[in-house]
């Protein structure tokens, strides 16, 4: 199981998770979907208590993800499968993604 957090403006807003199945969840955290100030991520991803769930990366995710040649070198450079859409998110949008929305790995799941 690989899990991220998803910050939104820097702000910590849920988790993002792939179980070991290839499934994957989003969940947000009660005290984001509590506060009335805090968007949601995403207009396809609207605030709820109860977690997403996806047989597939939720596309939200999957289009911030590079394409093409970028996604090629990217993940030569980083040794890892072109397939792997949830390892190639971790690599590109802990720093450098479009918008508010950044993805960071969590290390102790």
């Amino acid at each position: 199981m690989r899990a991220a957090k998803i910050l939104f403006k820097n702000m910590d807003a849920g988790i993002l998770t792939q179980h070991d199945d290839g499934t994957f969840t989003f969940q947000y955290h009660v005290s984001w979907v509590d506060d009335i100030t805090k968007p949601p991520i995403s207009l396809g991803l609207p605030k709820k208590y109860a977690p997403y769930e996806s047989e597939f990366l939720f596309p939200f995710f999957y289009n911030m993800l590079p394409e093409g040649s970028n996604k090629q070198i990217i993940c030569q450079l980083n040794q890892i499968d072109t397939d792997d859409y949830f390892g190639l998110l971790l690599i590109t949008a802990k720093n450098d993604a479009i918008g508010a929305v950044r993805v960071q790995k969590i290390n102790d799941i």
